[in-house]
């Protein structure tokens, strides 16, 4: 299949190829579809957008996804991972194009997974790589003015995210969730979608909550959870994929089975420390932590 993308992005002359960008990136997407068989008709697929944390949403709902028993499928910034089976992202993009989530969602079905986690950037929706996708729920995290020199402006950033939107409406997957963080100032775009399912969450669900050394404690439906992770943010993070699991009939108590595993996230304030029997550790009084890697 990328054999023959590639073949058709090589005969097409440069100048040409750009203006017929959107109709070869549509194309690429049906093609793709049809060659691996539309997977995402067998298995529960749900976008994660936001201009901040996706990855982190992403690895969470998939903790808690696998606290509760389920077999998933990732797909994000930071790695592919299909059951056991995962590997880094090396591709310097969240979604790679030419045919690659319609061939990860096969690979994920003919597997046996549950559920395929997809970050879904504005970049890919402008590109398409949405396309021909029968989306399960779509998780809206927030929006900011970053990232937007692409799409020419924050007014078509947004409507690059709201395409996303559009998606859910048209997937034929019954029930479609949407689940919306309404702390956001343009939540309310987001929730004019669509769905038989509408979920709002905001910080003051989680209240009372605390944050210390060791990460954080929050409480959701009347339980107290547990979380390593730190930040206000992980907070609204935990939130997002905790009201998308409980519309998938997974109990708090099922859902921190999973978060406590999740001890960091890869290269997302990641807590760097070394042994105690280091020499350098008896003499470090800072703490040292890698973000956004």
């Amino acid at each position: 299949m990328d054999t023959i993308l590639r073949t058709i992005k090589k005969i097409i002359p440069k100048k040409l190829f750009m203006s017929l960008q959107p109709a070869y990136h549509y194309t690429a997407a049906y093609v793709s579809a049809i060659y691996y068989r539309h997977p995402s008709r067998s298995i529960n697929v749900i976008f994660i957008t936001g201009t901040k944390g996706k990855s982190s949403t992403t690895e969470i709902l998939n903790a808690i996804l696998e606290g509760a028993g389920k077999k998933t499928a990732v797909a994000g910034t930071i790695r592919f991972k299909v059951g056991d089976v995962s590997r880094p992202n090396k591709y310097k993009m969240s979604v790679p194009g030419r045919g690659f989530v319609q061939k990860f969602l096969r690979q994920a079905v003919d597997a046996g997974c549950e559920y395929a986690i997809l970050e879904m950037t504005s970049e890919a929706a402008r590109q398409h790589r949405h396309r021909f996708i029968d989306v399960n729920a779509l998780i809206f995290l927030n929006i900011s003015p970053e990232h937007i020199e692409s799409h020419g402006g924050y007014d078509k950033y947004l409507a690059a995210k709201l395409l996303l939107v559009h998606a859910l409406e048209k997937s034929p997957k019954r029930p479609r969730i949407l689940v919306v963080n309404t702390d956001d100032l343009e939540h309310s775009k987001f929730y004019a979608g669509t769905a038989e399912e509408k979920y709002g969450f905001s910080l003051k669900s989680a209240e009372p909550y605390m944050l210390d050394h060791f990460g954080l404690y929050m409480t959701y439906q009347g339980h107290s959870l547990r979380s390593h992770l730190q930040g206000t943010f992980n907070i609204s993070n935990i939130l997002a994929a905790l009201t998308y699991a409980s519309s998938q009939g997974i109990t708090p108590a099922q859902a921190q089975a999973g978060l406590k595993k999740l001890t960091q996230i890869s290269g997302r304030v990641q807590k760097i420390t070394l042994p105690e029997e280091n020499i350098l550790a008896r003499k470090q009084d800072f703490n040292v932590i890698v973000d956004y890697a």
